[in-house]
């Protein structure tokens, strides 16, 4: 399969394909989207506005049960797998294809949005809509998909690429359970988990809408964001060993402070990560300092290194400087800083070259504007990248805003984002 087209062909295959769509552009429904995202929101509201529909809850469930009916209703074949993955089949032309791959997840973060994988998921189902309302079969199948628990670990989509171990099961999420609890509460088989997995070319593409969740498209007032890849996320603790004492009798010159040696090793951090020019990002996010007593100087220092970028050798670059710099931050101020490599690291996953290009050639159809940019936030796209290519497209969030109740994407941009959506699945299943 060739993906690597110009967006010239990328609108040629439209045309045969879809008639309808190239003498009209067929466009999502705005205003079917919203009423959809509100009734799902309804599902785990609290008090302050937000969302605890947190993965494996009884509000989890119901807005599961609350997507079904709307994946039944628009003729998917549904069925549940064994990591509790919604999985909505329609029949392609040639249903011996590998299908294309579509959707994201409806759990959120406690006190959380409505908007943040919901978008992708409801926007999943328009296009199933409008395909059926402008009676339009696709050569190959195509499957809705709604990962299970992504905000606790990116469950459901690491069991769907076979990485959803035995230990990983035992992790208790924000829903009080342990993954496998949750995985049979919601109608999966943690005992049968390797069934859901699917191997390296199972799958002809996967594609995932989604908020932005920052700033970038609002302030820069472009409708789509066409993602070049997921960033590799790579975590460090760091301990500064200084020597505790007596905060009124040890003179200022004597002290081994290791505060003194942390807040510069904050800034540190930030000088070097800005020294680079690119899209990354470096975050001292935890700072701990022992014993913790206004009148004693402190001894200890535990604090979170944390490095993205979609260039893993970029990351390792970054800690190397940040190493070095840090001896002398050690030397100067009498402490000693040790770095200890977490093993919570998400390697980058680039997006395909042709998808992009097929989402570039959509919205350049429908005249949106957009431009290419990294996601820095971990998708479940992250996993299936390492069975097969992926695609992502953004759509703004307003005041950059996510994980949070003030979380918002209006009507409108959704619908550019499906409308987008639509018009890429169908690019690539004219491709063979």
């Amino acid at each position: 399969m060739n993906l690597k087209r110009c967006a010239t062909a990328t609108a040629l295959i439209l045309l045969f394909l879809a008639p309808a769509l190239a003498q009209s552009p067929v466009r999502a429904d705005a205003s079917r989207m919203e009423s959809r995202i509100k009734a799902l929101s309804q599902f785990g509201l609290n008090a302050n506005g937000g969302s605890d529909r947190v993965a494996f809850s009884e509000h989890d469930k119901q807005g599961r049960e609350y997507i079904i009916g709307l994946m039944k209703n628009a003729g998917l074949e549904v069925r549940i797998d064994a990591a509790a993955n919604i999985i909505g089949r329609r029949k392609g032309r040639f249903d011996d294809r590998k299908p294309i791959v579509f959707g994201s997840h409806i759990d959120t973060v406690p006190n959380g949005g409505a908007y943040d994988g919901c978008v992708g998921v409801i926007g999943a189902l328009e296009v199933i809509e409008l395909l059926n309302e402008n009676k339009i079969t696709t050569d190959g199948p195509l499957e809705v998909i709604v990962f299970t628990d992504e905000e606790g670990g990116l469950t459901g989509s690491r069991a769907f690429v076979g990485d959803l171990g035995t230990e990983a099961q035992t992790v208790v999420n924000n829903s009080g359970k342990t993954i496998a609890e949750g995985i049979r509460f919601l109608g999966g088989d943690p005992g049968r988990i390797a069934e859901a997995a699917r191997k390296e070319g199972d799958i002809k593409a996967y594609l995932e809408l989604h908020i932005e969740q920052g700033g970038v498209l609002e302030s820069k007032g472009l409708n789509i964001g066409v993602v070049e890849g997921i960033v590799g996320i790579e975590w460090w603790e760091v301990t500064i060993e200084g020597f505790a004492n007596h905060a009124g009798t040890t003179p200022m010159k004597g002290r081994r402070d290791a505060v003194l040696a942390g807040a510069r090793f904050a800034l540190m951090v930030n000088e070097v990560v800005n020294s680079l020019g690119g899209a990354q990002v470096g975050t001292v996010g935890k700072f701990v300092a022992e014993p913790g007593a206004p009148n004693v100087i402190p001894g200890k220092v535990t604090l979170s290194l944390e490095l993205r970028d979609l260039s893993a050798e970029r990351i390792f670059r970054m800690y190397n400087m940040i190493e070095k710099r840090a001896i002398v931050i050690a030397d100067e101020t009498g402490t000693e800083i040790n770095f200890r490599h977490l093993d919570v690291s998400a390697i980058p996953a680039l997006t395909d070259e042709g998808f992009k290009s097929a989402i570039e050639a959509s919205a350049k159809e429908l005249g949106l504007t957009y431009q290419r940019m990294p996601s820095g936030a971990g998708h479940d796209a992250q996993d299936v990248a390492k069975i097969g290519p992926i695609g992502m497209i953004f759509v703004p969030s307003r005041g950059g805003i996510s994980h949070a109740p003030a979380e918002f994407t209006s009507a409108e941009d959704m619908a550019n984002g499906a409308s987008v959506l639509l018009r890429t699945i169908l690019a690539i299943d004219g491709k063979e």
